[in-house]
């Protein structure tokens, strides 16, 4: 499938056509790299205070602080980096307009912004500033924002030639699950994982050759689901256990997770603009 907002809105080509020659693209253009490095960092500040507060949501990372004082600590700093990622992202991207008009990563990158500011704003810092308390307009906000951001990972997942950008999304969440898995959860997880990777690795080089993709793709979709099944099991094992030990609510830890892995999709949606 390639959705795109050319499929989307084909009437605003000429218009985009267009946007290189508008003020300020044509000054962008030249310097586009510096440009993406500030993007790359506004996005980088942006994910790790968002990773930060998300996991001691998650009862991980800086427990000596209440949440309410990590939030504190971190909100400018957070504000700052979506700025600078809106503000830098807008400048290039009327600098390369027809590029991410045809491209369905670029998609993807959106309904990540989208649903990320969501998230973040509107279930992950209320709920860090209450120290763990969820509102029903947290709920609601977090229910809106996780629709679109899974929208943008079943766009992802049936994206020629971004499909295997997904992985960078279950690396992370595969990494966050071990990070908060405790005790013998961890080992139980952490065995299954390096076991599934050993098996993957393998089948792929050691009983088909490299250009067998005829083999090869369907080995590999099938370990994908895999590797998503063990670890949104373990997570799962993971909140029913804290529930259970810490009454930690379930609306606490699905935040913190879609807290963290939107803005993972964000980027990674956004590195693989330029393999399509």
């Amino acid at each position: 499938m390639k959705l795109t907002f050319e499929v989307l809105l084909p009437a605003l080509r000429p218009w985009v056509a267009n946007l290189v020659n508008v003020w300020p693209a044509y000054i962008i253009k030249p310097q586009y790299a510096n440009w993406e490095v500030l993007h790359i960092l506004a996005l980088t500040l942006l994910g790790g205070t968002a990773i930060l507060m998300n996991l001691r949501l998650l009862n991980v990372g800086i427990t000596e602080e209440p949440p309410s004082e990590i939030y504190r600590n971190l909100r400018r700093w957070q504000d700052l980096g979506v700025i600078g990622i809106i503000v830098s992202g807008i400048l290039i991207g009327m600098a390369n307009a027809e590029k991410l008009y045809d491209s369905t990563a670029f998609v993807v990158k959106m309904c990540a912004l989208l649903g990320g500011i969501i998230l973040t704003y509107g279930a992950s810092r209320p709920v860090a500033r209450a120290d763990g308390a969820v509102s029903g307009s947290a709920k609601l906000w977090f229910l809106l924002g996780a629709l679109i951001w899974f929208a943008g990972v079943v766009i992802m997942a049936t994206g020629a030639l971004i499909n295997v950008g997904l992985y960078h999304v279950i690396t992370a969440a595969a990494l966050v699950v071990l990070i908060a898995a405790r005790g013998r959860l961890r080992w139980i997880y952490l065995i299954g994982l390096v076991a599934l990777i050993a098996v993957q690795q393998g089948i792929t080089h050691g009983v088909y050759q490299g250009d067998d993709i005829a083999h090869l793709d369907p080995v590999n979709k099938v370990f994908t689901w895999l590797y998503a099944i063990w670890i949104v099991g373990a997570g799962l094992v993971r909140l029913l256990l804290t529930r259970r030990e810490e009454r930690q609510g379930a609306y606490v830890q699905l935040i913190a997770w879609s807290g963290i892995l939107v803005w993972i999709t964000g980027a990674a949606a956004g590195r693989w603009i330029a393999f399509e």
